[in-house]
């Protein structure tokens, strides 16, 4: 009995852990982000550096994509995680003591290792909560995970600005460093609490993808929000590329402010439909987790598709909440559906899905920014978030129709 509450102790504690973890890391990496596009910029004056350090980050996730299933095989437990955090604070610490006439040829590098050893840890962190928290708390556990997640960026975005403001880039970098070292410093204390059910399932890398596929051929509902994540991350870098458009239209004199309480309505919005989620899956029903999930995406479309159609503040305030709640169902309900499925499944299904979302989304800010000088930003996105609106058209009838084969 000893033993049971003092791994239910443990397993709580290791979810505050990594609630936190999560949102000091993802504080670091949009503060990262904004400051370095920003620095890049201040040296060199060109939108192409940029892209470039952009286009660096998200190589860097999709190399853990393909990579990710192979090392954490081998490497489990809070030590490569922690390693991943030190990655990222090496990186920067390249920008605090190498000259700085040598930084516009570095930063591309920088990224690349930021872009990877970001993805893995996020990669690593969902495929290992099923062993480092107790059953019954795992979908709550990972509603805060997605609350500070949200918040975490909408904080990092804003105190970047502030810092730059106040004093100067080695500022910013020396906080984003100490982000990077304490996200580290919490990993540290986690402890794992449950033991792989079979050892057979540490399977070599040549089955892990075949056991993928047979996988989603058993369950072609989980095949089906993969689809549709994927074709959501269209609709994602629509809104991303459409914000700064959209704050113009919004407050021509003062954008960035409407920008700011855009993106920080979004994440209040995020933080509740997240917590709502963790009380509605209470009984980690799958059924309710695939329903809550499109539920989820198709409110989140909706509400952006909306969102950009306003002139005005207030109403845009209101529609973004919508999203931010259907950004939080989506995201709990997904990542808890994967969660649980069996560990020999588990590690691929997190690769591919940061591959899609990866992909999907680099492709996706390729392709939308030529729609934004064609079309208005309130036809751009219904353009964009219409495509997983219209996947999960075509998911619900192919699961109707399976339904009824199965009935037959």
């Amino acid at each position: 009995m000893q033993i049971i509450q003092r791994k239910a102790e443990q397993g709580l504690l290791n979810g505050t852990l990594m609630v936190a973890a999560r949102g000091v890391s993802d504080f670091g990496s949009f503060l990262n982000m904004v400051a370095i596009s920003t620095y890049i910029y201040f040296l060199s004056n060109d939108v192409f550096h940029i892209s470039l350090f952009l286009a660096c980050r998200v190589v860097g996730g999709l190399i853990a994509s393909l990579v990710g299933t192979l090392f954490f095989r081998r490497y489990t437990g809070r030590i490569s995680l922690v390693g991943f955090d030190l990655l990222r604070a090496l990186s920067i610490t390249a920008l605090l003591t190498l000259p700085s006439s040598i930084h516009l040829q570095i930063l591309p590098f920088i990224a690349l290792l930021i872009g990877f050893s970001g993805a893995m840890f996020s990669i690593g962190l969902n495929s290992q909560l099923p062993k480092l928290v107790p059953e019954d708390k795992l979908i709550s556990i990972n509603a805060w995970i997605s609350s500070a997640s949200a918040m975490g960026a909408v904080m990092g975005s804003l105190v970047s600005g502030i810092l730059i403001a106040l004093g100067s880039y080695e500022l910013v970098f020396i906080v984003n460093l100490l982000t990077y070292l304490g996200a580290a410093c919490l990993v540290l204390g986690l402890k794992t609490i449950h033991l792989a059910a079979n050892s057979s399932e540490n399977l070599h890398k040549e089955s892990d993808w075949r056991a993928l596929l047979l996988g989603l051929k058993r369950s072609p509902v989980l095949a089906g929000m993969l689809l549709v994540a994927l074709a959501d991350t269209f609709g994602s870098a629509a809104h991303n590329v459409g914000f700064p458009i959209l704050s113009k239209l919004i407050s021509p004199d003062d954008a960035s402010t409407s920008m700011g309480l855009l993106l920080a309505t979004w994440a209040v919005g995020k933080f509740l439909g997240a917590n709502v989620c963790g009380k509605l899956l209470f009984k980690r029903s799958l059924v309710w987790m695939d329903r809550l999930f499109f539920l989820g995406v198709a409110c989140m479309s909706l509400g952006f598709i909306a969102t950009f159609q306003q002139l005005t503040l207030l109403p845009a305030l209101v529609f973004i909440v919508f999203a931010g709640i259907g950004d939080g169902l989506a995201e709990v309900c997904l990542v808890s559906r994967v969660q649980q499925e069996p560990e020999v499944l588990r590690l691929p299904l997190f690769s591919v899905l940061n591959l899609f979302q990866m992909t999907g989304f680099a492709i996706g800010m390729l392709i939308v920014a030529p729609f934004y000088v064609w079309y208005q930003a309130s036809t751009v996105i219904i353009l964009f978030h219409g495509l997983p609106l219209i996947m999960l058209f075509i998911t619900g009838i192919l699961g109707y129709k399976l339904k009824q084969t199965i009935r037959l």
